[in-house]
C-alpha cells in the first residue's frame, strides 16, 4: 500500500485481513495510476478473497461479485488515503470529480456490470455504499457506509441509526423448564430455516409474562450465538421511506453480526391506523428472524406467524425458584415458601430480584422491628404491586376488627373468605381440585347492604388480615361508551392484578354488573357482552374479587350464581349502634358527658355515625372544649340535612 495511507489499521485485526485489505487497495491504486498513465496490461489480482477475512466474509454474506467487491475497495480507499481523491479526479479527467463514482468504476475495473449498480443489487439494497449528489446516477459521488468501513477495519458496533431506535436485550439467566422448552423450540426453528435457506417465520410471544418473553427470546438467541436487540413498536417511523430504511438496516446487521430483533408491542397503542400499518409493514419487509413481544395475539397477514403463549412459571417452578434463591437464608423462611407461592404469582425475574434484595437486607443485618419473614412478604407485595393507577386506587387499611360492628355470622364468613385465599394452593394444586376443572377457581365475594354499613371497611380488614394490597376500581375509568373499550380496560385490570395476589374491590358494582337486558339494539347487545366477559374473568381470576352493592336485587342473577360468598351487612340496631359510638372516638380524643345510649337513638348507619363524630370533634376543637353532647347535636343536624332526613325529637330527647 502507498505511504499516503493515513488510517492506522486496527492492530487486533488478523494478519490475513490486514494483508488482504492492503493488497486490494494497492491493486486499485495501480489501476488508477495506470489509467492516468494510459498503461495497458494485466495487473495482479488475487485469485480469490479468503473467506475468513473481514472482506471475504462481507463478500460471502452479501453475495458480492468481484466487480462489486472492487467498488467497495474503491470507496474504502477514499476513507483511508488522502491522495485518493486527486487520483480519482485525474483518472476521470475532471478535477471536479475527485471522488469514486459508478462511471469511474465501470471504466476502471475489470468485468464491469451495469446490473451491480441497480437499486436491488447488493451494494445499494444493503446500503453498503451511499449514493451522494451528482448530475446523473453514474456521476454521483459514492461513499462507503460508516458501519461497513468499521467492519472492514475490524471494529464491531451497531449502526447509530439503529442505536437510536433499539436497546440491547441482556443475556437471560437460567430459565424454568416450561420456558426453556419454548426457547429450545424457537432456536431449533430458526436454525432449520437458516439451513434450508428460507426466510425465518416471525415468532410471536404473547401473554402477560413480559419478562419471561424477553428471557425466552434472549435464551434462544444465546443458543445460536446471536445478539438480540429490542425495538419498541412506538419508535417505528410512520413515514414509508424511513420505515424501509430501518428494516433494511436491521437486515444488514443480521448478516453482518448475527444480530436479530424483537419488536416490542407490549406498551404500544396500535389502535391508530398509521401505527398499526407501520407495525404490519415492518413485519412483512424485515426479512430476518423476528420476535414479536405482545400482550395479545396479532392476526397473521402474508408472512407466517408462529405463536407461543408465555405463561408465568408453574407453582412447582416458582417453589423451586424460591428455594434456590433463599438457600442462604432458608432458616429464616421455614414454611413460608408455600404461602408465597399461594398468594403471589411472580415471574422468574421478580422472584430472583426479591430474593436478592432480601438477602442483601439480611447480610446488612437489618435492625427493623419486623421479622425476616415479614420483610420477605412485604418485598413480595412491592415487587408484585401492579400498575393500576389509571384504573384503580390502592387503599391503606387503618381500621381493626374491633372497629367493625357486625353480627357473628357475617364475621365468620369474612374469616372464611380469608382462609380460602390462604389455602387455595393446597386445595387447588396439591389436593387436585384444579385438575378437575379450570372454571370456578376464582374467589369472589359480594358485600350487600345499605350505604355506611361497613362494606368497604370489611374489605380493607380482609386485605389487612391477608397482608395483601387492595385496589378499589374506579368505574368511571373502566366503563366506556365506546364499543369494546370496557372489555379492554377490564382485561388490563385483571392481567395487572394476577401477579400480585391483589384484592380487587368493585365498589357500587351494580353499575358495572347489572342485569343483562333484552336485546333491542346494538347498545344492549354490547352491554350484555360486557357482563358476560366479566363473568368469565371473575371465574378465571385466581385472586380475591370483592363486589359491594347497595342494591343486591339490581345484580344479574347469572352473576350472583357464580359468587362464592355473599355477606349481607344489615342496618345496625340500637345495640350495635351503642357499640359503634363507644368505639368511634380515638382514645386520645377528649370527651365529656357523652351518653352512648342516647347517641344510639340516632337512626343512622355506621358511616354516618363516623361523619357525625368527626364533625363534632372539629366543632369542639374550634371552641376549645372537649367533645360533648351539644357538639354531637350540632353535627347530627348537619348530617341529617345532608342525607335529607328529618331529625326527630325522639332521637335527641334529653340530650342537652
Amino acid at each position: 500500500m502507498s505511504n499516503s495511507v493515513e488510517v492506522q489499521l486496527n492492530e487486533s485485526l488478523p494478519p490475513s485481513d490486514h494483508a488482504i485489505l492492503a493488497a486490494g487497495l494497492a491493486r486499485l491504486r495501480r489501476l488508477l495510476e495506470d489509467r492516468i498513465n494510459a498503461v495497458q496490461g494485466q495487473l495482479w489480482e488475487p485469485e480469490r478473497t479468503p473467506p475468513t477475512s473481514a472482506l471475504g466474509s462481507l463478500c460471502r454474506r452479501f453475495g458480492l461479485a468481484p466487480f462489486e467487491r472492487d467498488v467497495l475497495l474503491l470507496c474504502a480507499g477514499m476513507e483511508m488515503d488522502s491522495s485518493w481523491g486527486s487520483l480519482c479526479a485525474e483518472a476521470a479527467g475532471d478535477r471536479q470529480l475527485a471522488y469514486p463514482s459508478f462511471h469511474l468504476a465501470l471504466t476502471l475495473l475489470e468485468n464491469p456490470n451495469w446490473g451491480a449498480i441497480a437499486p436491488q443489487a447488493p451494494l445499494r439494497r444493503w446500503r453498503l455504499i451511499e449514493l451522494g449528489t451528482g448530475n446523473s446516477l453514474t456521476s454521483s459521488q459514492l461513499r462507503l457506509d460508516e458501519r461497513i468501513l468499521h467492519y472492514l477495519l475490524g471494529t464491531q458496533h451497531l449502526d447509530e441509526r439503529l442505536l437510536a431506535a433499539s436497546v440491547s436485550v441482556p443475556q437471560s439467566g437460567p430459565l424454568v423448564p416450561s420456558h426453556q422448552e419454548i426457547a429450545q423450540s424457537l432456536s431449533e426453528l430458526w436454525q432449520l430455516s437458516r439451513k434450508q435457506g428460507k426466510t425465518a417465520a416471525v415468532v410471536q410471544l404473547c401473554g402477560r409474562e413480559m419478562s419471561g418473553q424477553r428471557a425466552i427470546a434472549s435464551a434462544a438467541c444465546d443458543a445460536l450465538g446471536w445478539n438480540l436487540y429490542s425495538i419498541s413498536a412506538a419508535m417505528l417511523p410512520t413515514d414509508l421511506g424511513q420505515l424501509s430504511l430501518l428494516a433494511g438496516l436491521c437486515e444488514r446487521e443480521y448478516y453482518l453480526s448475527n444480530t436479530t430483533w424483537a419488536l416490542d408491542c407490549t406498551e404500544t397503542d396500535d389502535s391508530r391506523p398509521e401505527r398499526e400499518s407501520a407495525i404490519a409493514r415492518f413485519i412483512e419487509t424485515c426479512e430476518t428472524p423476528l420476535v414479536l413481544l405482545a400482550r395479545d395475539r396479532r392476526r397473521q397477514r402474508q408472512r407466517p406467524l408462529i405463536t407461543f403463549e408465555i405463561r408465568p412459571p408453574t407453582s412447582s417452578e416458582q417453589r423451586l425458584l424460591w428455594q434456590n434463591g433463599l438457600t442462604a437464608t432458608a432458616s429464616d423462611c421455614n414454611g413460608q415458601i408455600e404461602t408465597l407461592v399461594s398468594c403471589f404469582n411472580l415471574s422468574s425475574a421478580a422472584i430472583q430480584a426479591t430474593c436478592a434484595q432480601f438477602q442483601s437486607q439480611q447480610l446488612a443485618g437489618a435492625k427493623e422491628s419486623t421479622s425476616g419473614r415479614d420483610r420477605l412478604w412485604d418485598l413480595c407485595r412491592v415487587q408484585a404491586r401492579p400498575r393500576l393507577d389509571e384504573l384503580a386506587q390502592r387503599l391503606e387499611a387503618s381500621a381493626t376488627w374491633e372497629d367493625l360492628v357486625l353480627p357473628a355470622r357475617e364475621r365468620d364468613v369474612l374469616q372464611e373468605i380469608a382462609s380460602h385465599v390462604r389455602q387455595r394452593l393446597q386445595v387447588y394444586e396439591q389436593w387436585g381440585f384444579a385438575g378437575k376443572s379450570k372454571r370456578g377457581l376464582g374467589i369472589s365475594a359480594l358485600f350487600a347492604g345499605a350505604s355506611g354499613t361497613g362494606k368497604t371497611m370489611a374489605a380493607e380488614l380482609v386485605a389487612a388480615e391477608l397482608r395483601l394490597d387492595i385496589y378499589r376500581i374506579d368505574l368511571s375509568s373502566v366503563v366506556s361508551k365506546y364499543i369494546g373499550e370496557t372489555e379492554k380496560n377490564l382485561c388490563r385490570l385483571f392481567d395487572a392484578a394476577e401477579s400480585g395476589g391483589v384484592i380487587l374491590l368493585f365498589d357500587e358494582a351494580d353499575a358495572l354488573f347489572g342485569k343483562r337486558s333484552e336485546v333491542k339494539d346494538s347498545h344492549d347487545r354490547h352491554a350484555n357482552i360486557e357482563v358476560s366477559y366479566l363473568l368469565q374473568r371473575m371465574e378465571a381470576y385466581r385472586g380475591l374479587a370483592i363486589l359491594t352493592t347497595n342494591l343486591k336485587s339490581a345484580l344479574d342473577q347469572a352473576f350472583l350464581r357464580r359468587i362464592r360468598f355473599v355477606v349481607n351487612f344489615p342496618f345496625p340496631d340500637v345495640r350495635q349502634r351503642v357499640e359503634i359510638w363507644q368505639r368511634i372516638f380515638p382514645p386520645q380524643t377528649p370527651t365529656k358527658g357523652l351518653d352512648w345510649k342516647k347517641l344510639a337513638k340516632l337512626n343512622v348507619a355506621g358511616g354516618n355515625i363516623r361523619n357525625i363524630a368527626l364533625n363534632a370533634a372539629f366543632i369542639a376543637a374550634d371552641a376549645g372544649e372537649s367533645v360533648q353532647m351539644k357538639h354531637v347535636l350540632q353535627s347530627a343536624r348537619s348530617e341529617y340535612l345532608k342525607i335529607e332526613q328529618i331529625l326527630t325529637d325522639a332521637e335527641i330527647k334529653h340530650w342537652v
